[in-house]
């Protein structure tokens, strides 16, 4: 499966990765790439948990 990764930088530095098909699955990273595995991770961990 496929998903978007939207990414945002807050006025600290931080970088944000939301996935808009998954309502509520964000991250924060110190950098784009911390942000995007940490959100990708999440992300897998909440479609494993929906599929049972």
């Amino acid at each position: 499966m496929k998903l978007r990764v939207e990414f945002d930088r807050e006025t600290d530095a931080r970088w944000i990765a939301d996935v808009p098909e998954l309502p509520g699955v964000l991250a924060y990273g110190k950098t784009r790439e911390e942000a995007l595995a940490a959100v990708e991770a999440l992300a897998r961990e909440i479609l494993r948990l929906r599929s049972g």
